[in-house]
Formats: structure tokens, C-alpha cells, sequence
């Protein structure tokens, strides 16, 4: 089960070879599927490995979960200088679901219902009968998530749907209590029925399903807060029950961030519940690839760069933090701050030597500052090290580097390297690094924010949660009383104090894992979003190429998009459903305001 692939083939192989022997009466294709992919436990489970195919995983195309975080505030495309569609409000309604979420999560629904259906027919135990149904459960909710996510109430099928299924198939849309009611109650019941080990190691067990129930858990109870709707209370407290069984069990996380995003097998590294991995000649992607070329256009914004607190704990904006020196300095800019800043983002150096894989140094220390620091922190190759080069090994000489022609470039100033690493250097799009769907540094960030929003944030949680992630970024722990209302002045007033810190971790921990639009979208706080992206504190003279700086000054920061979007409005925290559905089903209502 490590290596989901190729699962679809050997579905069909199975159905296919088990009909080749002439002494076995002949059964038509239907009756055959339901006769023998349903029948044993080892059937089954080869029809239900292809549920692994719904995480959103590193990808070989041109989909990766990043792509979300542009739509937010922390990242932005260094290659544009216009506003994505979601943030300038240029989105339309899809004419058809067909791969939309829309469409693609009842396609995966149906199969897994189609198990569900079946499986209590087959010769199987009654405890393998509810391991099954525990797994299907589980992956339902997965998908009707994605569904309540992004369209708010859909329709709820229990079971696989027919033609003949009329009052089903033109009945009006569900209500978002019942869909997210049942995602919590299938949820629920799947962490009693799983096996304890799953299906093997790396396979869905009760852990990860509680993994997904607490991701689940927060996400609908902030939305629920903040939108205006009932209920939030019993979401948060299932976040809060099954994230702290878990933090119980597995109290400790892997000490390097690096090595949680780019190590060639996560199995041996700490507080990795489920991940997907890759193997050479079978399954790869182009993720690291992707990230060291001129094809990566990802960049952090000037408030994604001030997010990361300097190490004696105290934000960059913080008036009496005499640790941070200033944005204007390349070098200083990047001292004494949180490692995982050097994680997301290369520091900044020069060497003599571009677009070649030879370097030499330029003699003057302060060029190579950071390193010895990085490579302190990753443990050296095969993970991050300068200089920064792409996956041929040509190298490039400076950061900030905004000359396009050589290996990398940034856009803002500010590159995003957070999937980097060299384990199969010199062959591009054949990435081998595994890819973490659960862990447990964001089981701790869903304990730390469901604890606050329920009124029960004290030191003790604290240092049971955001505090293990700032002691692995070398940073002070988080010490409530001193967060007072001053303590960062650029704080939405809007937002406790403490709770901005939360959330500050949050943005930290997990940037470019496509959550933050998502959790703007919960806290209804995609105004972040239609803020000015800047980057980088440049001076134009020393550019020979023009860069676009804000006011068109000579020095300042970096400004790709010169236009400020439009003000959010409520009705884009919905999408719109594909039109087809609506003409399909008369009884079904779009999202208000599309």
C-alpha cells in the first residue's frame, strides 16, 4: 500500500483473469463485478486501493495544491502582473461539472458507495465486513468535505444513485447541517471500525480518520462562527476531542521541517500519519523540479516574509524587538529569524558564477553568510543547500535574482523553495520525495485554534502545541501573558491577539500547502486577500532591468500587480455550482449572488 498506482488496472486485471477458466460457468460483466470484486477481503481491497487517488497529492501535471495559496495573501505568482480571477472577482459559472470538484467528487462518491452497497454480501468476516465500511466512510466524508467546502449544502447520497432513483435525482440540495452532520457522523463511525493497523503500514487506520474528522472538525466550526451559524461549538469540540487523542499518542514531531517535505521515505520520520510515496521507474513527480527552474513562478509576499517571527519570539513589526534589523538589507533581513523561513525561501548570497553548474566564491564572507546556517538546519544534501541551482545542477549566482535567464528567479523577491531537494538530481520531472497528507504539526495547529475559539487557550496548551513547532524553527516559546494588544501593531484589531498568533503559527507551519485561502475563507477574512501584494525593498539603479516598484519610486518595494482588486464580496466564500446541474435538476438552487 505504499505505492498507490496503477490501482484502476489492477481492478480491472482482477475482474478480467478471474473469468479465463474454461471450467467456470460465464456470467455477464455486471453480475460478474458484483460476484467477485466483492466477494473476499484481498478483492476488496484492491477495488478500494484506488480511493488513495483522491488526496491531493504532488502531482505529475500542472496541478499543485500551492496553486490555492495564490489566491490569499501570502503568496502571490512572481510571473503576473494581474490578480488571479478568485481575488479579482473574474471567476464564471462552470457550464459543465465535468472536472470541476463538483463532478469529480460524486464520480468518487459513487465508487465508494458502490462498495458500500455490496460489501455486506460478501464471504468476508463481519470485522473485515466493518473494516471496509469504515474505510469507504472514510473516504466519502473526504470527498463530501471537499464538496461542503467549496459549495456549502449539496445533495447527500447514501447510497449508489440509479436512473430509477427519481426522488433523489431531482430532489433540491441538501442542507449544510445534514451534509456536515453526516460527514462527522461517518467520520465517527469509521474511527470505531477501522482496523488498528489499517490495511498495513502507510494505509487509512482509526488515527488518520481522526486526522481528517479534526481537519474537518475546525474548518466547519470556524466557518460556523464566523458566518453566522449555529452549532459551532459541537464541531470545535470534535476537533478538540480527537486532536488531543492524538497529540496524546504521538507527543512528538520530527526536530527538522526540512526533512517533513523533502525526504525520500517519510516512514521512519516522527508525527507522519499518512503519506504518499514515490518510487523511481513507478511512481514520481515534478514537484522539486518544478520548484528549481524557470518554470517556478511562486513567491511570497512582502506579509507572508513578516509573518516569520525573529527567534527571541517577538514579531519583525514588534516595537521593542531589537533582534530584527530592518527589510532593506538583504543579509540582515533574514538574521536571527525562525529556520523556517530559510525553509520556504532561499537567504540571500552571492557567488561568482550563473547558469553554469561551476561556482567559485567571491571572496567576500558576508556572501556566503548563510550557508553554514542552512545547511545546519536541512543536515546538507540531499536536502537544501546553497547556492540555490536547478535539478541539472547549473547554479544561480545571486539572491534576490530577478534576471529570467538563468536556472531560478523570483518575481517579488521572495521565491518560494519550500519542496527542494536532490535525491534524484539531474533528472527532471522524476521527483522521488514523499508527499505528508496528515501530521501532526497541523494536528497541533487545529488543537491550538479550537482550544481558543471554545475559551479554553492557556500556557499549558500552548506549550503542548504552537511551542513544539517554534522550538523545531528555533524560536522562543509563546508566552501568553506578554501578548498584550501592542504586541504586533500591524494585528487585524478585528482579531484577539492571541488568536492572531495562532493563526500566525498556522500561516507559518503550513504555507503553500493550499490551506490558507481556505482558512481565510473560514475565518471570513478574504479582505487579507485584496490587499496590495508587495515583495522585496529594492533600488532600481541596481537593476538593469526595469522592475516594478510601488509609486514607481527608485527605491521601495517590489510591486508586480499595479492595480488593487476590487473588495471581496460574502457571495464569492461559495462557488458556484456547474450550470448543468441546474438544468439536469430544476430543484436545485445556485449559491446566492452567481
Amino acid at each position: 500500500m505504499k505505492n498507490f498506482k496503477h490501482l484502476l488496472t489492477l481492478i480491472c486485471f482482477t475482474v478480467l483473469t478471474s473469468s479465463c477458466d474454461d471450467d467456470l460457468d460465464l456470467v455477464p460483466q455486471q453480475e460478474l463485478s458484483e460476484a467477485t470484486i466483492f466477494s473476499t477481503y484481498n478483492n476488496v481491497r484492491t477495488y478500494a486501493w484506488s480511493f488513495y487517488e483522491f488526496f491531493d497529492a504532488y502531482p505529475r501535471a500542472l496541478s499543485w495544491v500551492a496553486t490555492r495559496d495564490l489566491d490569499a495573501d501570502l503568496m502571490q505568482n512572481g510571473g503576473s502582473s494581474v490578480s488571479r480571477p478568485y481575488i479579482a472577482q473574474n471567476i464564471n459559472v462552470p457550464a459543465e461539472s465535468g472536472g470541476t470538484v463538483y463532478g469529480i467528487s460524486y464520480e468518487n462518491i459513487r465508487r465508494v458507495n458502490i462498495m458500500l452497497d455490496r460489501i455486506a454480501g460478501s464471504e468476508m468476516t463481519e470485522e473485515e465486513i466493518a473494516h471496509w465500511r469504515g474505510i469507504g466512510l472514510f473516504f466519502r466524508a473526504h470527498q463530501y468535505f471537499n464538496l461542503l467546502n467549496r459549495y456549502g449544502g449539496v445533495t447527500w447520497l447514501e447510497n449508489e444513485l440509479t436512473d430509477t432513483d427519481t426522488d433523489v435525482l431531482y430532489a433540491p440540495r441538501d442542507s449544510r447541517d445534514l451534509v456536515a452532520n453526516n460527514i462527522l457522523r461517518d467520520l465517527q463511525e469509521a474511527i470505531g471500525i477501522i482496523k488498528e493497523d489499517g490495511d498495513g503500514p502507510n494505509t487509512v487506520n482509526p488515527d488518520v480518520a481522526k486526522a481528517l474528522l479534526a481537519r474537518f472538525a475546525l474548518f466547519e466550526g470556524t466557518w460556523r462562527k464566523y458566518h453566522g451559524l449555529s452549532d459551532h461549538d459541537k464541531f470545535l469540540n470534535a476537533a478538540i476531542q480527537t486532536s488531543a487523542e492524538l497529540i496524546d499518542k504521538y507527543p512528538d514531531i520530527h526536530p527538522n521541517y526540512d526533512h517533513v517535505f523533502n525526504s525520500i521515505d517519510l516512514g521512519p520520520i516522527e508525527g507522519i500519519l499518512l503519506y504518499k510515496h514515490y518510487v523511481i521507474d513507478e511512481l514520481t513527480h515534478w514537484t522539486s523540479t518544478n520548484t528549481r527552474s524557470t518554470n517556478n513562478k511562486y513567491d511570497i509576499t512582502r506579509k507572508g516574509i513578516d509573518k516569520f517571527l525573529t527567534k527571541n519570539g517577538l514579531p519583525v513589526t514588534n516595537p521593542t524587538n531589537t533582534q530584527f534589523q530592518g527589510d532593506k538589507d538583504f543579509y540582515a533581513e533574514f538574521r536571527d529569524r525562525d529556520n523556517r523561513l530559510l525553509i520556504l525561501s532561499p537567504p540571500p548570497y552571492k557567488v561568482n558564477g550563473d547558469g553554469s553548474q561551476n561556482w567559485t566564491s567571491t571572496g567576500n564572507p558576508a556572501d556566503e553568510e548563510f550557508f553554514p546556517i542552512l545547511e545546519a538546519i536541512t543536515g546538507g544534501f540531499p536536502n537544501k543547500q546553497l547556492p540555490d541551482r536547478n535539478w541539472s545542477k547549473r547554479v544561480t549566482g545571486e539572491v534576490p535574482n530577478f534576471d529570467k535567464l538563468v536556472p531560478t528567479q523570483t518575481g517579488n523577491g521572495y521565491r518560494f523553495w519550500k519542496i527542494w531537494n536532490e535525491h534524484n538530481e539531474g533528472n527532471s520531472g522524476q521527483d522521488l520525495n514523499d508527499d505528508p497528507l496528515f501530521r501532526m504539526g497541523e494536528i497541533l495547529l487545529i488543537h491550538a485554534e479550537a482550544k481558543f475559539e471554545v475559551g479554553d487557550f492557556n500556557q499549558s496548551v500552548a506549550d503542548i502545541t504552537i511551542n513544539k513547532l517554534r522550538q523545531r524553527g528555533g524560536v522562543a516559546p509563546m508566552t501568553i501573558a506578554q501578548i498584550t494588544s501592542d504586541f504586533d501593531p500591524t494585528r487585524d484589531p478585528g482579531v484577539d491577539p492571541v488568536l492572531f498568533e495562532i493563526r500566525r503559527e498556522r500561516a507559518v507551519e503550513m504555507m503553500g500547502e493550499g490551506v490558507r485561502r481556505d482558512d481565510l475563507r473560514r475565518w471570513k477574512k478574504m479582505n487579507y486577500a485584496t490587499e496590495v501584494k508587495l515583495g522585496r525593498w529594492i533600488t532600481q539603479a541596481d537593476y538593469a532591468q526595469n522592475i516594478p516598484i510601488q509609486g514607481d519610486a527608485p527605491e521601495g518595494y517590489v510591486q508586480l500587480i499595479p492595480l488593487a482588486p476590487p473588495a471581496f464580496p460574502d457571495h464569492y466564500y461559495l462557488f458556484p455550482l456547474p450550470a448543468d446541474q441546474l438544468v439536469l435538476n430544476p430543484n436545485i438552487e445556485q449559491n446566492p449572488g452567481w
